[in-house]
């Protein structure tokens, strides 16, 4: 029941801030930081409730991460500021369009249609993106894959420990390692990047 009504809440307040929000030029760094922020609480219980228990719950979970973080990727090859965060972003096209090439015939074989587009709070992480600008940028990207691999890690340990299809579990747990080297590295630049903040 806790769950259920913190998913709830924070549900509520990401919609209400979402009806708040004016497209890029009217988006401003609070809201677009508590956007992200509610957004990372609900994706974190979204994994480890809905896509950690069903196969299709899963899928739909890691496709759409995966989406986001190439999309995301992108972007910060062309906004980033730093070196680390433009390498970052190469290296989160090239592991997650991977990733979600060996998922999808092992999705399609478990009788599961891979989404196509983004949800909604997805999007809103990338308008976020597209908002922020220059030094900016490069610390919302960093709060964002943060987040976004905390999210990953937690719907890759769930299903693989306990899902109900062998080969999807199978993709879960050799994810698992690859996933906690990217939560690592985003560590590392945040924290190289800190001392130059100040």
């Amino acid at each position: 029941m806790t769950r259920a009504l913190l998913i709830c809440a924070a549900a509520s307040a990401l919609a209400v801030a979402a009806c708040n929000r004016q497209e890029p030029a009217g988006q401003t760094k609070p809201v677009n930081a508590a956007q992200d922020a509610v957004g990372s609480a609900v994706g974190q219980m979204s994994a480890s409730t809905l896509g950690a228990n069903t196969t299709e719950g899963f899928v739909s979970n890691a496709a759409i991460s995966d989406m986001y973080e190439i999309q995301a990727g992108q972007m910060a090859q062309q906004k980033g500021r730093s070196a680390d965060v433009k390498a970052f972003g190469k290296m989160m096209v090239a592991d997650h369009t991977a990733m979600s090439n060996e998922m999808k015939p092992l999705a399609q074989a478990a009788g599961q249609t891979v989404p196509a587009t983004l949800d909604e709070r997805r999007k809103g992480m990338l308008d976020n993106l597209t908002a922020a600008s220059g030094a900016d940028f490069d610390r919302v990207y960093l709060a964002q894959q943060e987040a976004a691999h905390e999210e990953a890690l937690t719907l890759m340990r769930g299903y693989a420990d306990g899902g109900d299809n062998a080969e999807l579990k199978a993709l879960a747990q050799k994810a698992i390692p690859k996933i906690q080297a990217h939560l690592d590295r985003v560590n590392q630049i945040q924290a190289a990047a800190a001392p130059a903040a100040k």
